[in-house]
């Protein structure tokens, strides 16, 4: 099975993110593509002891959780209308896109999730970054189950609750929750002192950040292609 989205009549149920409290965030759409810039939410939700902070520049839900609110930002999701398999063992996933992106040392990683008996686990494609160039561009990830090409994103200490460590091959055997482009590792810096260990504490909920420290800039997505095995 093929999924195939070009953006050619809106965002087929890809969104961005706000933050924790106000949820997704509608993606600009131009010319049949998906842009997403920069100033992005820190997800703190994986700081250490977890893989730490990331920006969540795109996503999609690969099963039926959406809200009406949330339609009304991404649209319809032709990945969950279209019946795609949530099976990405093996798989390859292909992005066409370009822009200008003062990365801070952070890479545009794939992140899948999975949850089963009430636990959520993310695991990160840090072995085939996706690069953003200036002219368009074509990557493509085979999704192997080779632990050395990934990383588990964990939680952050009182998220254990809801974040944590499944075996790679479950999550890619049915990524049932939700697939994302983001932005990581951050280097998130408090902006002057703060009282006790950053880590325990929200950046920009709880102390302001250096902004320059964090990645700038914007990306243009054109289409998204997953060949399943």
């Amino acid at each position: 099975m093929t999924y195939r989205e070009t953006f050619d009549d809106g965002p087929g149920g890809w969104f961005g993110w706000i933050s924790n409290a106000a949820g997704p965030r509608r993606l600009e759409m131009k010319d049949s593509f998906a842009v997403s810039r920069s100033p992005w939410w820190i997800d703190y939700n994986h700081a250490p002891p977890g893989a730490g902070y990331l920006h969540p520049l795109y996503m999609f839900y690969t099963t039926g959780l959406a809200g009406e609110h949330h339609r009304e930002v991404a649209g319809d999701n032709r990945f969950v209308a279209g019946g795609f398999s949530t099976n990405f063992l093996d798989a390859r996933i292909s992005v066409r896109l370009k822009g200008e992106l003062d990365a801070q040392g952070a890479q545009l990683l794939w992140l899948f999730q999975a949850t089963q008996g009430g636990m959520t686990s993310g695991w990160l494609l840090t072995g085939q970054p996706v690069e953003v160039t200036a002219d368009w561009s074509e990557h493509t990830a085979v999704l192997s189950t080779d632990v050395s090409q990934w990383k588990c994103l964990g939680a952050r200490h009182d998220r254990t609750d809801y974040y944590g460590e499944l075996p790679l091959a479950t999550v890619l055997g049915d990524v049932n929750t939700d697939i994302l482009l983001v932005l990581h590792p951050l280097q998130v810096a408090p902006m002057g002192p703060i009282d006790g260990d950053p880590h325990l504490l929200r950046p920009e909920k709880d102390y302001p950040v250096w902004r320059h420290r964090l990645p700038e800039g914007y990306v243009m997505l054109d289409e998204v292609k997953s060949e399943l095995a």
